[in-house]
């Protein structure tokens, strides 16, 4: 009986101990489930970063979405705007008045603090300190991802972005004189649209921020917000009740996509200001950036203006300075760029006229906007409008002009595929615009745009009533915008066989420039042709060959090696840069040096043997003439000289 009693204690004590170990486990797991679930909500995303007011199911809904369903803004519908402009239901979201972030609400909301980091937004359970630490270096360990997730996601560093004030300041890069400028109290009211399409919730805001912190109160008549369509979940219900709360914003919401052009239509067409001021939403503005641009544009009702556009940079977020001048062009391939110090006489502290203007931030009086026929419906989602829009104020009876006292950074994005899911979109809105407005002009572009080329080839645009449009408001001419307002912009002679990619016989490839190299010049090379018009090279009378769809850069020599260098603007051409095609042997002399084009393989000696592989990347450089294959090129025009 001992021996039995002794062994049912240690089986008791045996059991206990594996209950002990079973419900220790069961613990673990219960810890391990809620830590997991923790963790997962800390890394979704159900809405915006940093909203002040996240939405609880149970809360009433005050979504109100504007139907705008006018079918001529539905994209590729070629109507008028003033005739596609109807009325529509807007929502008015109430404001409190004298506020300017959103108060902490009690009952259905959750109150996140603005400034809260990710450490504090994601806690682990009390109980467990070593488990909130986990979390916590897990998330430092995994930030790198996020950021890369960010930049796929929007094209830049949406992690920065949260981390950074929606109310910074930035640094005071004004000229000491523009400080010094008083403005009329008796300048016009504007409404500031920013139209906006899943834009991420940190930039969105610092954007309307921005502008109620630094626009007087007396001339800023709105703020217009209108979501052109976005998908994203923190721009829904929560964005409105966020916009409910700051004085002086409206939301606007449209059931359909409208694209830029269309969605700031909308926006100019229940605007209240006498002028319109169109702002990307990824901006920030600097103190004393709209008093100056309501002056000039108070001044003469047909002139459209634009601030200096700073620069944010995509990764840091950081604030870079443009240096003054800078002006808006466009080359002949219809892209714009920021020219910086151009080639004009008078370069004092004064506003500079642009023969074109960015749609970063742009100010343009209401009726005149409305009377020079708004934006093109016809221009499909995103793309050019903004050259357009120059072309036909030029072109109409009004100016642009960039001013100096007046700045707005810009977001740059580092990439831009989201933008243009089916690239054609935008060789149609190029399209639109050369058929318009470039007359026999067109050509050029079409032979520095294939893909546009063949596009029109398949079909034609309607442009019916923007052609109505021109007449009705005696438009002048192309050959009258450059040689009045863009006089500077080279005009190419494309004449046959000696235009078009520049062919080398000897490595099967053509003379390229690569990209990013910029108008200051640099080493050429030689690249697979492209075919798509973008290695376009002119060899002009003046012996020049200029090369790209600006006709900027010509073809030069330093030493051995055959560069770009900035074409002559006043001058005549030296002999530097000036080169002759015989075109029996299809060699390109060198007119100071007498030596030929070679394209050489990198690392390999010149003019190899005869029998040797053909490669087809490479540098150009100059060495005594001979029948090398590698010394022989010719130029192949992709679009007939005579056919648009």
């Amino acid at each position: 009986m001992r021996l039995w009693g002794r062994a049912t204690a240690v089986r008791t004590r045996m059991l206990c101990l594996w209950l002990l170990v079973l419900g220790f486990a069961l613990l673990t797991l219960a810890l391990s489930d809620l830590f997991n679930r923790d963790r997962d909500q800390s890394h979704q995303k159900p809405g915006p970063p940093r909203r002040p007011l996240q939405r609880i199911p149970s809360a009433p809904d005050l979504e109100v979405i504007v139907d705008y369903r006018d079918p001529a803004l539905e994209l590729g519908i070629d109507l008028a705007p003033l005739k596609s402009l109807q009325e529509d239901q807007l929502l008015f979201v109430p404001s409190t008045q004298g506020t300017k972030n959103p108060p902490q609400k009690k009952g259905s909301y959750k109150v996140l603090l603005p400034g809260a980091n990710k450490d504090t937004r994601v806690t682990a359970p009390p109980t467990h300190g070593e488990m909130g630490k986990a979390v916590r270096l897990h998330l430092a360990g995994t930030e790198r991802d996020m950021e890369l997730s960010a930049v796929q996601k929007y094209g830049f560093n949406e992690v920065v972005s949260e981390k950074i004030s929606l109310h910074r300041r930035l640094p005071e890069a004004r000229h000491p004189e523009c400080l010094k400028e008083q403005y009329s109290e008796s300048l016009p009211s504007a409404s500031v649209v920013i139209c906006f399409h899943d834009e991420a919730w940190s930039t969105l805001l610092r954007t309307v921020h921005s502008v109620l912190d630094t626009a007087p109160r007396q001339y800023l008549q709105e703020v217009l917000l209108v979501d052109d369509l976005s998908q994203h979940g923190h721009l829904k219900s929560v964005l409105s009740e966020y916009m409910s709360h700051l004085d002086g914003v409206r939301l606007i919401r449209s059931t359909r996509r409208l694209g830029v052009g269309g969605c700031r239509a909308l926006g100019a067409a229940r605007a209240a200001g006498e002028v319109l001021v169109f702002m990307d939403s990824h901006c920030e503005c600097q103190k004393g950036w709209l008093e100056p641009l309501l002056e000039r544009v108070a001044q003469d009702r047909t002139r459209v203006v634009s601030p200096i556009m700073d620069v944010i940079d995509w990764q840091t977020f950081q604030y870079n300075a443009t240096q003054w001048p800078v002006r808006g062009v466009f080359d002949w391939r219809l892209d714009f760029h920021w020219e910086s110090n151009p080639q004009v006489q008078d370069k004092a502290f004064q506003p500079l006229r642009s023969p074109a203007l960015g749609g970063g931030a742009v100010a343009i009086d209401r009726h005149f906007f409305q009377s020079v026929g708004a934006y093109d419906p016809g221009m499909l989602l995103w793309g050019q409008e903004q050259i357009e829009l120059s072309i036909r104020v030029w072109s109409c009876g009004g100016s642009m002009e960039v001013v100096p006292c007046s700045r707005v950074a810009h977001l740059e994005r580092h990439h831009l595929p989201y933008r243009f899911p089916d690239q054609e979109l935008l060789q149609r809105n190029k399209i639109r615009i050369a058929d318009t407005w470039m007359d026999a002009y067109r050509k050029i572009f079409y032979r520095r745009d294939t893909l546009a080329h063949f596009i029109r080839q398949s079909e034609s645009p309607n442009i019916t009533e923007r052609l109505r449009l021109k007449r009705s408001l005696g438009c002048r001419n192309f050959h009258w915008y450059l040689t009045t307002v863009y006089p500077q912009l080279y005009i190419p002679q494309d004449r046959p066989a000696l235009s078009g990619e520049l062919y080398n016989v000897g490595t099967g490839s053509c003379a390229d420039y690569p990209r990013g190299q910029g108008l200051q010049g640099g080493a050429m090379n030689i690249a697979p042709c492209s075919g798509t018009g973008s290695q376009h090279c002119d060899l002009n009378s003046e012996f020049e060959v200029r090369w790209g769809p600006m006709g900027a850069l010509c073809l030069d020599a330093r030493g051995e090696r055959v560069v770009l260098s900035p074409c002559p603007t006043h001058r005549p051409t030296t002999s530097g840069l000036q080169w002759k095609f015989i075109k029996l042997s299809g060699q390109l002399v060198h007119q100071q040096s007498q030596l030929c084009l070679e394209a050489v393989k990198e690392g390999g000696p010149p003019q190899s043997s005869p029998t040797a592989v053909n490669t087809n990347t490479g540098s150009l450089f100059l060495h005594p003439c001979t029948h090398h294959p590698r010394q022989q090129w010719h130029f192949e025009q992709l679009v007939a000289p005579k056919g648009a």
